[in-house]
C-alpha cells in the first residue's frame, strides 16, 4: 500500500504539505509522476507548476531526486526498502477543478497534486489527513478510521475529490436502495424538502434511462461561494459543482443553474465515466488522450442534462424549451459551426478547447453537440415510430462498453446507431458530425415529428443583424468583439476597433438606437490601434447572427402531438 499524508501548517498561504511513503521498495531507480491532465478537462494542466521543494529521504537521509520532464521525476533509491518523497502544493484555485486551502476549509483535488509510483499504480493507497479533530469530511472514498481515506488504487484515489470542514452540511436520499449525498459547503440557506425532491425527480429518470447505476452510492460536493461562479466535473462516484452567490441559491435563476449542473454531472456517472472512448481506456494521465467522440461524452450529456429534468416535470414544456433556444443562440452566435466539425473539435479539445480562440476557428462539443443529440433523439423516433429512441442507444453503450469495462470506437457507436435505427444514418455522421453541413432544415423536419418547428427571426440588434458585428460596451468605450464573415463589417470594421462617433454624434450606449432610425448612410468614427479613422458601412441587404427559437406549431396534428407527449412526457 502507498501512503500519502497530507497537513499544512498555516492554513493563509494557502500550502499544503504532502508527504508519499513508498514501503517495500526493490528499486534502484523509482518514477514519480503527476497527473498532466484531469478527467473531465481534455487539456494539459501543468498541475507541477503549483508543487514547491520536492525531497526524498531513505533511511534518514537525503537521497537524489531530479526533474526529468515537466511532471515527472527521478528517485536515486539505491534499492532503499522504504522512501518518503516530500513537497508542498499551493491550494488556491477556487472551481470544480481546483484546489483550496484557508482557514475554514480543505477542497481538494487529488489529482492537482498527488505523484503515482510509476509500475505500482495498481496498489491499494491511504490518505491520511491532519486536520482538526472536529472537521468533517465529504468524499466518495471510505473513511476506514478518523481521516484517513484508503482507495483500491492510484486512478480511484485522484479521481475521488473531498471537502473537508466545520461547517458542511449533508443532505441524504435514496432512489431505488441507492444513497444519494448531497454536500453543501458554503454560506446559503438551501430548502431541503425542494431540493431533495428535485433531485429525486431527474435521479429517477437518468435511472430509468439505463436500468442501474454503476457505483453503489454517489457524493455531490457543492462549494457554495459568495459570488458568481458556474462549473461542474464529473468523478466515478461524485461531482464538484462550484456555484455561486450563495444568498441566491433558492432564487429561480440560480436554482435552476444548481439543477442542471447537478443533472448533468450525474449523467456523467454512465457516460464518460464508465461508457468510456476506446482512446481512454485506461487514462493515460501523463499525456493528451485524444478523442474525437466528445459529442458523445458532453454533447449528448448536456442534452440530457435539462432533457432529464424537462421528463421529471422540473421544468415546464415551455421552461424547456426556452433552454434548447438559450443553446441555439449560443451555437447561432458566431460562424465557427461552418469551418470545423464537432467530431474534429473534440480532438483539439488539447489545443484550444476550452478559451474563446481565434475567430470561428471551432465549433463547441457541448452546445453543437448537443443540438445533434436533439437531432438524433427526434430522428430515431421518428423513422422507428417511437419504438426507438436516443434512449435505447444509451441502455446499449451501457450495456455493451460501460458494464464489461469496454471503450467505444467511432464505428461502433455509428454501427449501434444504424442498428437502432434500422437504417443507414450514414448522412447524418457525414452532415453533422464529421462535417459542417447547415443544421437548420433537418433539425425543423425532425421538430415537426414533435408538433414543433425552427423559427429563424431577424436580429434586432441593427449593427448584429443587418451589419453584421458584435460589441461589448461600458461607460468607458464601445468595443467590436466578433464579425460576420463577408458581412458588410467585415469589409471595413476589425476585432478591438474601439467606436467613437456614428454620424457626427458620440457613441454612449446610443448605438442600436442610432442605427434604428435607419439612415441611408452610416460614417463611424473609431480608434484603431491607437489611430483616428473614419469608415462607412453599407448594407447589402443579407440577415447575420439571426435568432433561432423552436416554437410549438398551431396546425399540429393529435400524432404530433402525442409523439411530442413520448418525447418530454408531458403535454403538448
Amino acid at each position: 500500500m502507498i501512503h500519502y499524508s497530507i497537513s499544512y501548517t498555516n492554513p493563509l498561504t494557502h500550502f499544503v504539505d504532502i508527504t508519499i511513503a513508498i514501503p517495500g521498495n526493490n528499486q534502484e531507480e523509482l518514477y514519480l509522476q503527476l497527473p498532466a491532465w484531469r478527467p473531465g478537462r481534455y487539456e494539459l494542466q501543468h498541475f507541477a507548476q503549483k508543487l514547491k521543494a520536492v525531497t526524498a529521504v531513505a533511511n534518514g537521509q537525503s537521497i537524489s531526486i531530479e526533474k526529468v520532464t515537466k511532471d515527472r521525476w527521478l528517485v536515486q533509491a539505491g534499492g532503499a526498502e522504504t522512501l518518503e518523497i516530500k513537497y508542498s502544493f499551493f491550494a488556491r484555485q477556487m472551481d470544480a477543478g481546483g484546489s483550496w486551502l484557508d482557514e475554514e476549509q480543505l477542497y481538494l483535488n487529488p489529482i492537482n497534486c498527488l505523484m503515482a509510483v510509476e509500475g505500482r499504480e495498481q496498489e491499494p493507497c491511504q490518505l491520511k489527513l491532519h486536520l482538526p479533530e472536529e472537521w468533517q469530511i465529504a468524499c466518495g472514498l471510505p473513511e476506514t478510521e478518523k481521516h484517513t481515506l484508503e482507495a483500491a488504487n492510484f486512478d480511484t484515489l485522484v479521481d475521488s475529490p473531498f471537502i473537508a470542514s466545520n461547517s458542511l452540511e449533508g443532505i441524504t436520499f435514496e432512489v431505488n436502495s441507492i444513497p444519494f449525498h448531497v454536500w453543501i459547503q458554503g454560506d446559503c440557506q438551501p430548502d431541503r424538502k425542494k431540493l431533495k425532491q428535485d433531485f429525486i425527480g431527474f435521479t429517477k429518470e437518468q435511472l430509468e434511462v439505463f436500468g442501474d447505476f454503476p457505483v453503489e452510492e454517489y457524493h455531490y460536493l457543492n462549494e457554495i461561494l459568495p459570488y458568481r461562479y458556474y462549473h461542474g466535473v464529473e468523478h466515478s462516484n461524485s461531482t464538484v459543482i462550484t456555484l455561486g452567490p450563495g444568498e441566491l441559491l433558492m432564487q429561480p435563476s440560480l436554482y435552476k443553474e444548481f439543477i442542471g449542473v447537478s443533472s448533468h454531472e450525474l449523467f456523467h456517472t454512465w457516460n464518460i465515466k464508465k461508457i468510456r472512448p476506446k482512446e481512454m481506456m485506461p487514462y493515460n494521465l501523463a499525456q493528451e488522450n485524444y478523442f474525437k467522440t466528445g459529442y458523445v461524452a458532453e454533447g449528448i450529456t448536456t442534452y440530457y442534462g435539462d432533457y432529464m429534468l424537462a421528463r421529471s416535470g422540473f421544468f415546464s414544456a415551455e421552461a424547456y424549451l426556452e433552454e434548447l433556444n438559450t443553446t441555439l443562440q449560443r451555437y447561432f452566435a458566431d460562424y465557427s459551426r461552418n469551418n470545423l466539425s464537432v467530431a474534429d473539435s473534440s480532438f483539439d479539445l488539447w489545443l484550444d478547447g476550452y478559451k474563446p480562440g481565434i475567430p470561428d476557428r471551432k465549433v463547441s462539443i457541448y452546445i453543437k453537440g448537443a443540438l445533434t443529440a436533439l437531432l438524433l433523439d427526434l430522428q430515431l423516433r421518428k423513422v422507428t415510430s417511437n419504438k426507438a429512441s436516443l434512449d435505447v442507444v444509451m441502455r446499449e453503450l451501457w450495456e455493451r462498453y460501460g458494464k464489461k469495462g469496454i471503450g467505444y470506437t467511432e464505428q461502433d457507436y455509428a454501427q449501434l446507431i444504424d442498428e437502432v435505427a434500422g437504417q443507414p444514418f450514414q448522412t447524418y455522421f457525414d452532415n453533422f458530425i464529421n462535417g459542417t453541413a447547415p443544421i437548420e432544415q433537418p433539425l425543423d423536419e425532425a421538430l415537426r415529428y414533435v408538433g414543433c418547428t425552427l423559427k429563424e427571426q431577424l436580429n434586432l440588434l441593427q449593427h448584429e443583424g443587418k451589419y453584421g458585428f458584435k460589441v461589448s460596451s461600458s461607460d468607458a468605450s464601445i468595443k467590436v468583439t466578433a464579425i460576420a464573415p463577408d458581412s458588410p463589417a467585415s469589409e471595413v470594421l476589425s476585432i478591438d476597433d474601439e467606436l467613437v462617433a456614428l454620424n457626427g454624434r458620440k457613441l454612449e450606449n446610443n448605438l442600436q438606437q442610432l442605427l434604428a432610425l435607419e439612415p441611408e448612410e452610416v460614417e463611424l468614427v473609431l480608434f484603431r490601434d491607437k489611430k483616428l479613422r473614419v469608415v462607412r458601412l453599407e448594407q447589402n441587404n443579407s440577415m447575420y447572427y439571426s435568432k433561432y427559437t423552436i416554437q410549438k406549431r398551431a396546425d399540429a396534428t393529435e400524432a404530433e402531438k402525442h409523439n411530442f407527449k413520448l418525447w418530454l412526457k408531458q403535454e403538448f
